[in-house]
């Protein structure tokens, strides 16, 4: 039986809590289980060990790096379960380096074999024969020669700023006349494929490979006495005090060159065939010790194998999902008017079951061109090159219609794009604002102002994802489309609290963050706790804020019946007795990325409110970022949220389960049932009438 566990390194003084970073870490693994289980096609294999090692590269260039400076700055205060920065540094180091050969041996004994079964071969340099080193000779000389810059360290020329998560050459050369060595590091160029394709099609050589064959050509005549490869990664975390910000564009643009050119390092990758020589000076100038050292066999930088999945070869992938259309959003071969859809009920739509064009983005781009909408307002969090979101709020801006659009510019990650999209925007007249100070703007939300017969009439879209139509083919979503007036009284005073002044605590129908999710959300625990059938399921990404966690077990140890469904962090250490015997706790990881928010309190005795929206359980989404959770109280709707968490619940193909040791456990296959795939033969069957 595949697991993953808590690592118990340090003492805790509150066993009721897991550590979060190692959760997080579990939760990798789980991703890692994915990429070894032999019953997934072999690119689908080769795509989560990719996404596995990027997000290990992340979680080093946040979450490490944050607490490798509180380590640096003396803290020694403990998070919930009793570990200081340093001890959580210590776990997460010890947990990577018992991973790494786990790691590499997938990859180099199992994945590249299978490749290479069915004609994907990745192969070395030192394989090739005479006619394919020519062919690489010519491509070196007139493609990737042109574009390096050899960086030699002597008295005049300093050690060289290393970029993150670039891939190096250190080279030691000699001049033979004077007999002097001398370090040289060659930058692999990020903009050239990772692995250069022999004319066969079939074959494909590391690009790094090629150019340490010709580093003969960077330095003439000097001799080449070895090279290594070498990958350093750095913090890449923001630090903006934006009370002192007069300009927030500004400051986040200053913050990300300085995150480009100067920030720490907290970890360098060498292979092991790296001398002493070369890994001490690496670490003398990067001023790392040897616990932030990682030595790898096999390729650095492992994530970049997420290219051959892009290879044209089908019948090594799933087969391909294309979204349906909600039957309630199409008219024929026509899009439907929406607004007259809305005004006879909301709709629900689940991504990327139900198609996002046809829902997201077909209600902004009618709202565009509808000349009875007066106004658009839509919130920005992550979106993608080319959108048509962004085209459409600039379409509308230029009819003269009220457009704003709130760019949340510290998305991290995707600060330099919501740059560009800002600056877009604000050319073409939409009012582009950035948030409320000290927040982050994670609500997804969008609002229509219309003029009808009756009067002005509001619309709005409440979802649980980004407005990112790339994301929402790949990542589970649910989004709301409604003109409950309630609703939208609601989301218009949250835009105003966003573009303006306002100090409005209390809100209709809406749960905001941080004025009253966390009240309202503990609220209904407490009140499902008093009754002797108390109900709470709970989907989301993560649960780590103590105080709830805390009203959770309290729940719990009142009799009430908790089914938590969380993808990856969850501090809480469920069926514990006479503490949590009564919480479950199930993670779902798959084709899709399980995304949705959705809470559930009540029985069907008394009643049950259902909410979705943007915010998991943790302190930064309750108190720290401006989010919005809206009702759903369409019977219909209700019951085909019911649907989605029993086969969440019940679902025992990609289902982990989480025990009281702290450790994750796959649930063994008995019935079949894979929710992805049941969501998808659902969706069709909405689409052809037939549910």
């Amino acid at each position: 039986m595949v697991t993953t566990s808590l690592a118990t390194v340090a003492p805790t003084t509150d066993s009721r809590y897991l550590n979060r970073e190692l959760s997080w870490l579990d939760f990798s693994e789980r991703v890692l289980a994915l990429a070894e289980d032999e019953t997934q096609p072999l690119l689908e294999r080769v795509k989560f060990l990719a996404i596995y090692c990027a997000n290990l590269d992340e979680f080093f260039q946040v979450r490490v790096s944050g607490l490798m400076e509180q380590a640096s700055a003396g803290v020694t205060s403990a998070t919930p379960e009793g570990m200081t920065p340093v001890q959580q540094v210590d776990a997460i180091e010890e947990r990577v380096r018992a991973v790494l050969p786990r790691v590499e041996s997938l990859f180099s004994r199992v994945l590249r074999p299978e490749l290479a079964r069915v004609g994907i071969h990745l192969v070395d340099w030192d394989e090739l024969g005479s006619a394919d080193r020519d062919v690489l000779a010519r491509e070196f000389r007139d493609r990737i020669f042109p574009v390096l810059t050899p960086l030699s360290v002597d008295p005049a020329h300093p050690f060289p700023y290393v970029s993150s998560l670039s891939l190096n050459l250190a080279a030691i050369v000699r001049d033979p006349q004077t007999g002097v060595r001398r370090f040289a590091r060659v930058k692999v160029p990020p903009l050239l494929p990772r692995f250069l394709a022999l004319p066969d099609g079939s074959r494909f050589v590391p690009l790094e490979q090629v150019i340490a064959a010709h580093l003969e050509a960077l330095f003439p005549g000097m001799e080449i006495l070895n090279h290594h490869v070498f990958r350093v990664t750095r913090d890449a975390d923001l630090d903006v005090e934006e009370d002192e910000a007069e300009d927030l564009l500004a400051a986040i643009e200053t913050e990300l060159l300085r995150r480009r050119r100067g920030a720490s390092p907290v970890r360098l990758e060498v292979h092991t065939s790296t001398t002493p020589e070369v890994r001490n000076l690496l670490m003398r100038e990067l001023d790392l010790d040897q616990t932030e050292v990682y030595t790898v066999d096999g390729l650095l930088g492992l994530s970049a194998i997420a290219s051959f999945v892009e290879l044209d070869r089908p019948e090594l992938k799933d087969e391909p999902w294309m979204p349906v259309a909600e039957p309630k959003l199409v008219a024929g071969e026509h899009r439907p008017d929406l607004f007259s859809v809305l005004r006879s009920g909301d709709v629900l739509v689940q991504h990327p079951y139900d198609s996002f064009p046809a829902s997201a983005e077909a209600f902004v781009e009618q709202a565009s061109s509808d000349p009875d909408v007066l106004a658009i307002k839509q919130t920005l969090y992550r979106t993608s090159t080319g959108s048509p979101i962004v085209r459409a709020l600039i379409a509308a801006a230029e009819a003269g219609k009220q457009v704003v659009a709130l760019v949340e510019l510290k998305a991290r990650f995707d600060e330099q794009a919501n740059i560009t999209f800002a600056r877009a925007l604000e050319q073409a007249g939409v009012h582009v604002v950035y948030g409320v100070v000290g927040l982050k703007t994670h609500a997804k939300v969008c609002l229509v102002v219309r003029r009808e017969e009756s009067g002005i009439r509001r619309y709005a879209h409440i979802g649980t994802g980004n407005y990112n139509p790339s994301t929402a083919r790949l990542y589970e979503d649910i989004g709301l489309l409604t003109a409950d007036p309630q609703i939208g009284a609601d989301v218009t005073d949250l835009f105003n609290l966003l573009t303006g002044y306002s100090r409005q605590r209390e809100y209709r129908q809406l749960l905001i963050a941080p004025l009253t999710l966390r009240a309202r959300l503990v609220e209904l625990i407490r009140r499902e706790a008093m009754h002797d059938d108390g109900s709470i399921v709970l989907k989301m990404n993560s649960l780590v804020d103590a105080d709830m966690i805390d009203e959770l077990y309290l729940a719990s140890q009142a009799g009430a019946q908790i089914d938590l469904i969380v993808r990856g962090i969850c501090c809480l250490r469920p069926g514990v007795r006479d503490l949590s015997e009564n919480i479950r706790v199930r993670s779902i990881v798959g084709r899709f990325l399980e995304h949705s928010r959705i809470f559930r309190f009540g029985s069907a005795e008394r009643g049950v409110d259902y909410y979705i929206g943007s915010a998991d359980l943790m302190p930064r989404n309750l108190d720290h970022r401006v989010e919005a959770l809206t009702p759903v109280g369409d019977s219909a709707l209700r019951a085909r949220i019911d649907e989605i968490l029993e086969l969440e619940r019940t679902d025992d193909v990609l289902a982990w389960e989480l025990g009281p040791d702290g450790v994750w456990r796959k649930v063994p296959t008995d019935r079949g049932v894979n929710v992805q795939e049941r969501l998808m033969a659902m969706a069709t069957e909405r689409s052809r009438g037939e549910r």
